[in-house]
């Protein structure tokens, strides 16, 4: 009896012809879908079971379609692509007919298909930068102030030596802004209601032979104590009637620090990310 010969399986050949190359193309062992499934799911940052019970599958089923031994039927594919808030083209990895270019964006387009794998790298790797530079430089512009956030020590008598106390607060550069040099927390409720207990004024520095017009609100140190109030030819009021005036003769020593120029918003205070933005670009103001 002849010996029975078995022919080995053997996995199909591809009929894709690489253009580029001109020979026939591996046999795409894995469907394009299944990837895609895994890398958005993994971008929205959502589990398996998760990605289950938002399509109404189970979790096997999910895993199946990324291992690539199925695929989701084609009933499931709006709800998989409204859960993944993706588009259908983006799943299969295709271009939407509905996205037009510019006769610009298409050059570039051309020019960017011809870029090796390395030089197309390259490419997003400067847009990305480039992008990062044009946020920072729309973000507001912003400006440091100097903030005195507790009374000053005994014996410090030259406002002058404001310049090196303080800590940096950095504010947006509006026009009010642009015209103060330091802030102050007000201190009680002797100011109420024009300037609330809590609030930050911005005070513009007048020189020790400066002056105040009547009824300009000014930042004064009274021996080791600072005070904002209303100037006036008889005295320091207040713009809450409940406290007297302070009459000039009761003290030993009057500074005037500079004339109050108004509330600082907090608004006005710059954010935190736009601080670090802006400093990126101008590390001058650190």
């Amino acid at each position: 009896m002849p010996k029975r010969v078995f022919e080995r399986s053997t996995m199909p050949k591809s009929n894709v012809i690489d253009m580029h190359t001109g020979k026939t193309a591996p046999a795409e062992t894995k469907p394009m879908i299944c990837d895609r499934i895994r890398h958005y799911r993994e971008k929205l940052g959502i589990e398996q079971k998760a990605l289950a019970a938002m399509v109404g599958v189970t979790a096997n089923a999910v895993s199946n379609w990324e291992r690539g031994r199925a695929r989701p039927d084609v009933n499931l594919l709006p709800n998989i692509c409204d859960t993944l808030q993706i588009t259908l083209y983006q799943l299969y990895g295709l271009d939407d007919p509905s996205v037009s270019y510019t006769a610009a964006e298409e050059r570039f387009m051309d020019d960017y298909r011809q870029l090796t794998s390395g030089n197309r790298y390259a490419v997003s790797a400067l847009t990305q930068t480039l992008l990062k530079v044009q946020q920072a430089e729309s973000s507001r512009a912003i400006r440091k102030l100097t903030l005195f956030e507790r009374p000053l020590a005994a014996g410090v008598g030259d406002p002058n030596e404001f310049e090196d106390s303080g800590v940096p607060i950095y504010v947006y550069d509006e026009s009010l802004t642009q015209r103060a040099d330091c802030v102050f927390i007000v201190n009680g409720d002797s100011m109420e209601p024009d300037y609330p207990d809590g609030c930050m004024v911005l005070v513009k520095h007048i020189s020790d032979s400066g002056d105040l017009a009547p009824g300009d609100i000014g930042a004064f140190m009274i021996d080791n104590e600072t005070y904002i109030k209303e100037y006036q030819p008889d005295g320091l009021h207040s713009r809450n009637p409940s406290y007297p005036v302070m009459g000039f003769s009761e003290f030993e020593h009057v500074y005037l620090i500079g004339r109050v120029i108004g509330i600082l918003s907090k608004n006005d205070v710059a954010q935190p990310t736009d601080v670090e933005k802006y400093l990126k670009l101008h590390p001058e103001f650190e």
